[in-house]
């Protein structure tokens, strides 16, 4: 029986993307109003509150007195990482390339996180919902490698008798078995309604189909102005001159320009989109088929009575109740490499079957996980563990204050860095889960 958590549960991060896919139109954070639910509206809630999802960055490193970097403390509620950074750049007039940071934090959540500036000036800045604090120097700039975990605290709110009771029995098997580190919903922001991956049209060689899709693909999270502009290009597809005389100036008109000059050369307009949207294109086309190789894995295990089955944006995928002993040491040490043409080929490998089974099911060779004819932007190289072992788990449970007579979970929980903690609240919604049904791999 396929069990879907319903997306109503959880504040969509695809904005915090999609804001970047034409440059970024407003540094204004969206507010966020705690409000009282109806007493009939039963669903679980998460991130009801900025509170009710906090993360904290633990860091490897600490400040000196001397090295040419500034490091700084980010704490933020209601901003992206990218726009507070881009107002911070334009507040003290720094130059991108000055700045190094770690990774991506949650718009709608209190986080807090650290950056460098080469050079960067030693002093504080308040604006808006975030705050940069100077702590001292490092001899080098700050990355993701300097992230030792993620700390958090979640709040899962109107949660009924059942709800919890399921959500109780469920933590004692995360603290034993962990959850499989698959990519969430955030990382596929990029990604249209229908599953339209732009890199997989790339690779594949069809660049009007991926300028196409970049452009144009429908998003469930699209306001009017973007719908219009949308619009526009759908009508006009082709037709370069009225597309580009009826498109507001932006960045969708710029790549129109240059088809207006160039009405053939769909490579060299997908070569000119935004370097950052390049990389997440491509990262969300190979963090789906790395999720696919993932999911069978675990179905080639698992009986398909120790799992259930969640919905991710991009697929249905497989989650473990319980190992059985036979698979418990592979599944505790489990590493599966990121596809792409540059991985090294090693038949004899124990992911060799699993990858080639993934690719041949993609309608894609893994020698030719590449993007043709472009040097850049190209797929990441490395392993990802499979699984993610859940550390200092702890949990609470009260009275919901914005929920009549429900109640709140509340989770404190350590995480390595890259892995997702909705992975974890979605293993404990899934109230009278069923076995999943056996497919095949």
């Amino acid at each position: 029986m396929l069990l879907r958590v319903p997306r109503s549960f959880f504040v969509s991060s695809a904005m915090s993307t999609a804001s970047l896919r034409f440059g970024l139109a407003s540094l204004r954070p969206r507010r966020i109003r705690p409000t009282l639910l109806d007493r009939d509206d039963k669903r679980m809630k998460l991130k009801q509150t900025p509170e009710d999802f906090r993360v904290e960055e633990y860091s490897s490193v600490g400040p000196s007195a001397a090295g040419a970097f500034a490091f700084y403390r980010l704490a933020k509620r209601g901003w992206t990482t990218p726009d507070a950074l881009t107002a911070l750049r334009r507040r003290w007039e720094v130059d991108h390339r000055r700045l190094s940071y770690g990774g991506l934090k949650d718009r709608h959540a209190d986080t807090v996180q650290f950056l460098t500036i080469h050079n960067g000036p030693e002093r504080d800045l308040a604006h808006g919902g975030f705050t940069v604090t100077y702590l001292g120097r490092l001899p080098h700039p700050y990355s993701s490698e300097h992230i030792r975990a993620n700390g958090f605290t979640v709040v899962m709110r109107s949660l009924g008798a059942d709800d919890l009771a399921y959500a109780e029995a469920a933590l004692p098997e995360v603290a034993d078995v962990g959850v499989p580190n698959y990519f969430d919903d955030q990382r596929f922001g990029s990604v249209g309604d229908g599953d339209a991956f732009v890199a997989r049209e790339m690779v594949r060689g069809d660049f009007e189909a991926a300028l196409k899709t970049a452009l144009a693909a429908p998003y469930a999270h699209d306001r009017g102005e973007m719908k219009r502009e949308k619009g526009i290009l759908l009508q006009h597809w082709g037709d370069w001159p009225a597309c580009k005389a009826a498109l507001p100036r932006g960045h969708a008109r710029s790549l129109v320009d240059y088809l207006v000059h160039h009405p053939t050369d769909f490579r060299g307009a997908c070569a000119r989109l935004r370097p950052e949207l390049q990389g997440l294109y491509l990262s969300a086309w190979q963090s789906h088929l790395w999720n696919n190789m993932l999911a069978r894995w675990l179905r080639d295990r698992v009986a398909a009575d120790r799992l259930m089955t969640i919905s991710l944006k991009t697929a249905d995928v497989p989650m473990p109740r319980t190992i059985p002993a036979e698979a418990r040491e592979e599944w505790g040490s489990l590493t599966l490499p990121l596809p792409s043409a540059r991985l090294k080929w090693d038949p004899d490998a124990p992911w060799a079957a699993i990858v080639a089974a993934t690719m041949a099911e993609a309608g894609i060779p893994l020698a030719e996980m590449r993007v043709k004819g472009m040097q850049q932007p190209f797929f990441s190289k490395g392993d990802r563990a499979g699984r993610v072992a859940v550390a200092d788990l702890s949990w609470t449970v009260a009275a919901d204050e914005l929920n009549r007579r429900r109640k709140k979970l509340s989770l404190r929980f350590e995480l390595p860095r890259g892995c997702y903690a909705t992975m974890i609240v979605k293993r404990l919604t899934a109230v009278g889960a069923k076995p999943e049904v056996n497919r095949p791999v």
